[in-house]
């Protein structure tokens, strides 16, 4: 069994966290075929039982700050209908997707990646404090009782990111939340599954650094969502 996996981008450790993905994968039995092009990585799709997208591209163009607009000719990214057309017959086929933290800023100028995501950043909405204090992540009850990605996760604490204000899908529904460090609330969510397109998709928004996949809760997590999207 093969994962496709994206890797790459600005201000992460990004071949640091997919090797962890890496040895998550292997564990299952599941080969990762690791990209850092993007239209390489959509082009290895067919035959793959999953995409990862453990990265960060997108256009830098638009509403990105400036810090980032003006790497856009560097470092800027698109998705070319071609590639868009791979990942429908991935799922289609009843292949699974699975996006770790940063894939919810990738393909802006793809809109049909949020809905099949189930969420996207919106820049100048979305945030998230700066990455130090550890955050208290909780299972949703009422979902931890019935999914296999949750079911008997105990509360537990790691260092990461709150990803917050991402424009959400109206049919998402947390899986785990967690309240951004230095504010009083609202819990916001931190993972979700859903299908899509005929496939099973899972987003993770933890995972920012190695420390992330070392807690053997988060770890865990990430197991069970390998083994959901495949079918497993």
């Amino acid at each position: 069994m093969r994962a496709v996996v994206l890797s790459g981008g600005l201000t992460h450790d990004f071949p640091a966290t997919t090797a962890c993905l890496a040895d998550l994968l292997d564990a299952q039995g599941v080969t990762a075929d690791v990209h850092t092009d993007v239209e390489s990585a959509f082009a290895a799709l067919p035959g793959a039982a999953l995409f990862v997208v453990n990265a960060l591209r997108w256009t830098m163009t638009g509403a990105t700050p400036d810090r980032y607009r003006v790497l856009a000719d560097v470092e800027g990214r698109t998705v070319s209908p071609a590639a868009r057309e791979a990942l429908a017959r991935h799922l289609a086929a009843g292949g699974g997707l699975l996006g770790m933290h940063t894939a919810a800023i990738c393909f802006d100028d793809w809109p049909e990646w949020g809905d099949i995501l189930g969420g996207a950043w919106v820049w100048g909405t979305s945030w998230h404090p700066q990455i130090g204090p550890e955050i208290s992540v909780r299972p949703v009850e009422h979902a931890a009782d019935e999914h296999a990605l949750t079911a008997d996760i105990d509360p537990f604490d790691l260092v990461d990111e709150v990803y917050s204000e991402l424009d959400l899908r109206p049919d998402v529904e947390g899986l785990l939340t967690a309240v951004a460090p230095g504010t009083e609330g609202p819990a916001r969510p931190l993972l979700w599954s859903r299908e899509y397109g005929g496939g099973r998709v899972v987003y993770d928004a933890l995972g920012h650094h190695p420390p992330s996949y070392e807690v053997p809760a988060h770890r865990e997590i990430v197991r069970r969502a390998i083994r959901w999207t495949t079918g497993r």
